[in-house]
């Protein structure tokens, strides 16, 4: 059985620990709202991008149709853009995105395709080196806060490999914040670029529109910037979701050590009792026999 000493040593480094973990849920929380706000701005941006996108896609087909648009009539060689954060501490928020990531590339592997891998995020580097290091061909750090140099970076190699003929799809595997607590591992296309068919109508008013220049020549323009805003989109969900998912996993902590500390003091204080006990007994029983 631990001294007396020892069991005092460790309620005291589990409180020292508490002290932290509630720090830690203080600073995320206080994150949280800056990356919410900042994450739930983007998402109108990018949606009416791609609204348009749809819109102007309409007037073009065929052998017009700008290649990010039309891909390259194959899905043969697959690139995955896989984010995480740079940093732990946050409950499985990054081991499920590299879950998601590790079936899709299971899902390509078991249909015959070709798979490489660009990394943003330590985490995500981290974990599927272990199984996947051949097919890692560029890695960046997603850094304390998201950044847009991070996603034109990225974006440009992505188009780079595009137009050498080097990959046919290209898709970004991220998790979508939806609520402190729920943040969902999602895939999304980015090259060839999805064309919703659900995306919103531009109320025309009864006008009819020409452009000048073409369908064409804008879309030429607007699907290189539409994928730097979708991978830059992807990023501040990530960072919304994971101070959520530290926020969570620092509460939890500090309550298991709050129950920790609660149970080490009840068994110091019975060890304590016992120990009294056991000297008045001693005591008695020496003045007795005197």
């Amino acid at each position: 059985m631990a001294s007396l000493k020892e069991m005092r040593n460790r309620i005291g480094s589990v409180k020292a620990t508490q002290k932290i973990t509630k720090a830690m849920q203080m600073v995320a929380a206080a994150k949280l709202r800056r990356a919410q706000d900042a994450a739930q701005s983007a998402r109108p941006y990018a949606e009416r991008m791609a609204s348009v996108i749809a819109n102007l896609a309409q007037g073009v087909s065929g052998e017009s149709a700008p290649r990010l648009l039309a891909g390259t009539g194959a899905d043969q060689r697959h690139v995955l853009v896989v984010a995480t954060s740079d940093r732990g501490l946050a409950g499985g928020f990054n081991t499920s995105i590299v879950r998601a990531a590790r079936e899709r590339i299971s899902s390509l592997r078991a249909a015959g395709k070709d798979v490489k891998l660009i990394i943003v995020g330590k985490k995500a580097r981290d974990q599927l080196r272990r199984l996947h290091s051949d097919k890692i061909i560029d890695f960046y750090e997603a850094g304390g806060a998201p950044s847009m140099d991070v996603a034109q970076a990225v974006a440009d190699r992505v188009t780079a490999l595009f137009e050498a003929g080097e990959v046919d799809v290209v898709s970004m595997v991220y998790s979508r914040f939806q609520s402190v607590v729920s943040q969902v591992p999602s895939v999304k296309q980015l090259i060839p670029a999805e064309v919703a068919a659900d995306a919103p109508q531009v109320d025309l008013k009864g006008a009819v529109y020409e452009y000048e220049p073409s369908e064409e020549a804008i879309l030429e323009t607007l699907l290189p910037r539409n994928l730097t805003i979708q991978l830059f989109s992807a990023m501040l969900e990530n960072q919304a979701g994971f101070y959520a998912a530290q926020m969570t996993a620092m509460d939890n902590a500090t309550r298991n050590a709050g129950d920790m500390i609660a149970s080490l003091t009840l068994q110091y204080n019975r060890t304590r009792q016992a120990q009294i006990t056991k000297e008045l007994i001693e005591i008695i029983s020496g003045a007795e026999a005197i």
